[in-house]
């Protein structure tokens, strides 16, 4: 059988020469985007590149707008072995360790009480961990330092520790909740029948899925306590107890700032905070719009 092709059904198939294909950018558009991402980039960067060519140049120079000038490494020799930085880099890496796995284990936790169980109580805390992420830190810090004097955990690192925790578990509970309704509950049922108890279920089965949650979760809460600066800077004093948010207003005073060893601190301080997201970015993409989208 031969099907014929009327004039008619032609001319509708045909595209006509002059109509712009779908989904074609002009010229002037692409130009425009293109140009607008350059811009983009070159403001996200400038701060970051200035920061680390200001670290490489001698005291006298670090005011001044030119690049390269007398490149040298003088000031992250001073800065370690003139200064107790060190022992603030320990410092916070320890604080920020104990928040990450502290936050990571009672957020995962927390989250997977919400998604699967029913219990008295359960809309009031899901409420409750919402309404805390809605004071800002100015209304917070005068309580929780009166609470933490009442138990002595001012200038102590668990103190600090705690205190973090109430900023990232409120909000990486409810991440993780949302991620942890997006696995079917038939995984669940398949454990208990293998004779698992509910925790059992959770840490066998459950957690080897939620990895994208997991790592939103640590970089989160690894960031959190790692570059906060106002309760780390009410509740600590003293150069053995400080963190590097305490420890670089020591490059400050009111007659001016120490330049040279605050930028090379700076560039310090970011390497852990990269190594972290370089470790956790192939999952954040996933854990994140999980935890929103099915939450």
């Amino acid at each position: 059988m031969v099907t014929t092709t009327t004039p008619t059904a032609r001319h509708a198939a045909a595209p006509t020469a002059n109509a712009p294909l779908r989904g074609r950018r002009s010229p002037l558009a692409s130009v425009a985007l293109h140009v607008t991402l350059i811009v983009a980039s070159v403001v996200a960067v400038f701060p970051v590149l200035w920061v680390l060519l200001t670290s490489l140049k001698p005291a006298k120079y670090a005011t001044t707008t030119d690049f390269f000038k007398e490149t040298t490494f003088e000031n992250y020799t001073n800065l370690l072995r003139d200064t107790p930085f060190l022992t603030w880099f320990g410092n916070s890496l320890l604080v920020a360790g104990l928040t990450t796995v502290v936050g990571v284990f009672i957020s995962a936790t927390t989250g997977y009480a919400v998604s699967r169980f029913r219990f008295p109580g359960k809309r009031g805390l899901m409420w409750t961990l919402l309404i805390t992420q809605m004071f800002p830190v100015a209304v917070l810090i005068v309580p929780i330092y009166n609470i933490m004097a009442s138990l002595g955990l001012l200038n102590q690192s668990a103190g600090l520790v705690i205190t973090y925790l109430t900023i990232a578990v409120p909000f990486c509970a409810w991440m993780m909740k949302g991620f942890f309704d997006g696995i079917p509950r038939e995984i669940d049922e398949s454990g208990y029948v293998d004779g698992l108890t509910p925790f059992g279920t959770f840490w066998r089965l459950i957690l080897p899925l939620a990895k994208p949650g997991i790592a939103v979760t640590a970089f989160y809460s690894f960031i959190t306590a790692w570059g906060e600066v106002a309760y780390a800077s009410a509740f600590m004093v003293g150069d053995e107890n400080l963190t590097l948010a305490g420890g670089l207003q020591k490059f400050v005073n009111q007659y001016g700032a120490q330049w040279g060893p605050m930028t090379a601190a700076s560039v310090l301080i970011a390497i852990p905070a990269a190594l972290v997201f370089l470790f956790a970015q192939r999952h954040l993409v996933t854990g994140m719009s999980a935890g929103a989208v099915k939450g």
